[in-house]
């Protein structure tokens, strides 16, 4: 009785490993490619951005160097908009949306009130990521002539 056990519990372990080992890589790998899309709109006035993760913190790096060294933090950053730099490829990292809580973009300003500050913009979700990326290509942009990164909508957002 004894050996059984044993050995019914050496296949249980064999088992459960075959099966933890993948869904433990699935839980800490980056997708190539993220939909920068988000289940708080119902629909999108424009594509959904195909953000390559690769291009940005492998591919870029190596073609320009020291020019456009893309950490972690340059994207990712705690409530106090300090940079994560601390993290590591596969470390599991918030949505946007989990702080820039309100799905789409700022409200138009109806003539004669005040404006919003940058930091009231910041709350709307597609107001942070537009700065993030927008703000990242225009210092690229500027300490890089040749090469062009987009700025303007329709060269991140597909046409649908």
């Amino acid at each position: 009785m004894d050996r059984i056990f044993k050995l019914l519990l050496f296949i249980v372990a064999g088992v459960s490993i075959i099966f933890a080992v993948p869904a433990i890589y699935a839980g800490t790998s980056v997708q190539d490619v993220i939909q920068m899309n988000n289940k708080a709109y119902s629909k999108h006035s424009k594509g959904i951005v195909q953000f390559s993760h690769k291009k940005h913190t492998e591919e870029y790096i190596k073609a320009y160097g020291k020019l456009y060294s893309s950490a972690c933090g340059d994207c990712h950053h705690d409530a106090k908009n300090t940079p994560l730099n601390s993290l590591k490829k596969g470390d599991n990292v918030q949505n946007c949306i989990e702080c820039h809580k309100i799905p789409g973009r700022k409200p138009r300003a109806k003539k004669g009130a005040p404006s919003l500050t940058k930091q009231q913009r910041l709350a709307y979700h597609a107001e942070a990521l537009h700065y993030n990326c927008k703000d990242c290509h225009k210092i690229f942009n500027k300490d890089y002539k040749p090469k062009k990164a987009p700025t303007t909508c329709g060269k991140c957002h597909p046409k649908k």
